[in-house]
């Protein structure tokens, strides 16, 4: 089910890219997206948990549907959603705070859901579990659309493109004429690939080299929820920090140095003992308060990215632009999530037995070292990312001349 969906996002992406970059409304070209697009995802989100007493054959095909159309609603809407970042500010540095911002609430999101989605699925379903997920994805459809609804309120398109006649080919073209734009695409596919194997990993990492058992080590959580718990609020420290770094560093920079550092912080895992469970701990937050940046400066960049292809084409694809990234990061992570289960079967990993010496070296390699190699790879293809700061500037002044005349 999972390969047939991301076939589909494969081609959705692109083609809301297009459909977004042709939309003309009196609300922009991205806005609209997230008041029409709310309720058909929250209404979805909540199908998916749904739970129809249906015969095996129909539960399969139901969840086939029902997963479908929600990652269809979700490309409708996020494409949109992302691609509004490029056209809220023709700043990079305003852009920049944005993403920000973004990145902040995003992080605490994922850090709320970790810690609370458990909990509320067995308070609302009562032993259960089936009508406490139904329950608990009510509560999250529902904030869901009322905060697109709200973004969609409070927000504005400033940069209006030149308005050109419609031509896909121009448009593919534009963008793969784009240097940094595909700087940027090689290292998605990278940065994704190395996301998907580490948390691919990372259960298997706990559960056979350090032992975790599942035993709480403080309130209701065990070694491997304090572990990420803590490496998310680290992460959401970090990005606080992008602003201020941007003023003394340019993007490009920032984005190499920082991941570097970072692959370093996932290669000491490979010599960490799994008794020193609290120096693994420090290790992460480490890790990733200096990543924490990174996606803010790379979201920007990728609207800059839109910028740079405007001055150079005349042609603003901006959705197209974004929506493509987007399809690079769901490769990166399905390549990443297969290549995890390839490598831990060549160290002959078993589940849920006694691990070999070679299996265990297997877990901990595909915890730390690949991932490191996989996050230098992406730097080395930001090398090529030729836009710096003057450059942003240049545009900047170039398009707003272009736009006013």
């Amino acid at each position: 089910m999972f390969l047939v969906t991301k076939v589909v996002d494969a081609v959705s992406d692109p083609v809301m890219g297009l459909i977004a970059d042709r939309t003309t409304t009196k609300w922009g070209k991205f806005r609209p997206y997230l008041l029409w697009g709310a309720i058909p995802y929250g209404v979805l989100g909540y199908a998916m948990f749904a739970n129809p007493d249906l015969s095996d054959m129909g539960k399969l095909i139901y969840a086939y549907v029902t997963y479908t159309l929600m990652m269809l609603a979700y490309t409708a809407i996020n494409v949109p959603y992302s691609a509004l970042m490029g056209v809220i500010s023709p700043s990079s540095v305003e852009r920049t705070k944005v993403a920000s911002y973004r990145f902040i609430c995003a992080f605490a999101a994922a850090w709320l859901i970790g810690t609370f989605v458990t909990p509320l699925k067995n308070i609302l379903g009562g032993g259960n579990e089936a009508v406490g997920f139904q329950l608990t994805m009510i509560i999250f459809a529902v904030l869901s659309v009322a905060l697109f609804w709200i973004t969609f309120a409070t927000t504005k398109e400033r940069v209006i493109p030149i308005e050109k006649k419609s031509n896909i080919r121009r448009d593919l073209r534009a963008v793969l004429g784009n240097g940094p734009w595909i700087a940027l695409f090689i290292a998605a596919i990278f940065t994704l690939m190395n996301i998907a194997v580490r948390n691919g990993s990372l259960m298997y990492y706990f559960k056979y080299y350090v032992g975790d058992d599942g035993a709480q080590i403080f309130l209701i959580f065990d070694k491997t929820a304090v572990f990420l718990s803590l490496g998310l609020m680290t992460m959401m420290l970090g990005i606080t920090l992008t602003k201020t770094l941007c003023d003394y560093f340019e993007k490009r920079s920032l984005l190499i140095v920082l991941t570097i550092l970072n692959a370093l912080s996932m290669a000491a895992f490979y010599v960490t003992p799994p008794d020193q469970y609290w120096l693994m701990v420090a290790i992460n937050c480490i890790g990733t308060f200096v990543i924490g940046p990174t996606p803010a400066l790379v979201w920007a960049m990728y609207a800059d990215t839109a910028d740079y292809g405007e001055w150079k084409t005349g042609r603003r694809t901006t959705a197209l632009v974004f929506s493509s990234l987007q399809f690079a990061q769901k490769l990166g992570l399905a390549v990443g999530a297969g290549l995890t289960g390839v490598i831990l079967g060549w160290f002959g990993f078993v589940a849920n037995e006694l691990q070999s010496d070679a299996s265990l070296a297997g877990i901990r390699f595909i915890f730390s070292v690949i991932p490191a190699v996989l996050a230098l790879l992406g730097t080395v293809s930001i090398f090529f990312y030729k836009i710096n700061s003057k450059t942003v500037r240049q545009i900047e002044q170039d398009l707003v001349a272009r736009h006013s005349a």
